[in-house]
């Protein structure tokens, strides 16, 4: 079992940057794999981010790719997603996501999800 506590959600002007941290407890966090994901009003729930063991492997969306990063820090059981450039279409809840084995972009194959955090662009 994963449990994951989000945290670094707000509300911030066109251009701003924000830094969700997810933080997880549970046995060997280093062998799942993490993902992003963020829903929009009247949208379905969409992989902005993942990141494989060890932080070998990393995806971006297209529509955040050289604004987002995502990192991971296995000693301190936490991953991160560091958002620059913020658009008011990046307005949406956010989540934490973790996966059994290798990294997935796809929503159904995660096992573990947090409880998601606001993120507000304004304009």
């Amino acid at each position: 079992q994963v449990q994951l506590v989000e945290s670094g959600g707000g509300l911030v002007q066109t251009g701003g940057s924000l830094r969700l941290s997810c933080a997880a407890s549970g046995r060997s966090f280093s062998n799942y794999a993490m993902g992003w994901f963020r829903q929009a009003p009247g949208k379905e729930r969409e992989c902005v981010a993942a990141i494989g063991w060890s932080a070998g492997t990393t995806y971006h969306a297209d529509s955040v790719k050289g604004r987002y990063a995502i990192s991971r820090d296995n000693a301190k059981n936490t991953v991160y997603l560091q958002m620059n450039s913020l658009k008011p279409e990046d307005t949406a809840v956010y989540f934490c996501a973790a996966r059994r084995g290798g990294i997935g972009t796809i929503r159904t194959t995660y096992d573990y999800w947090g409880q998601g955090t606001q993120v507000t662009v304004s304009s």
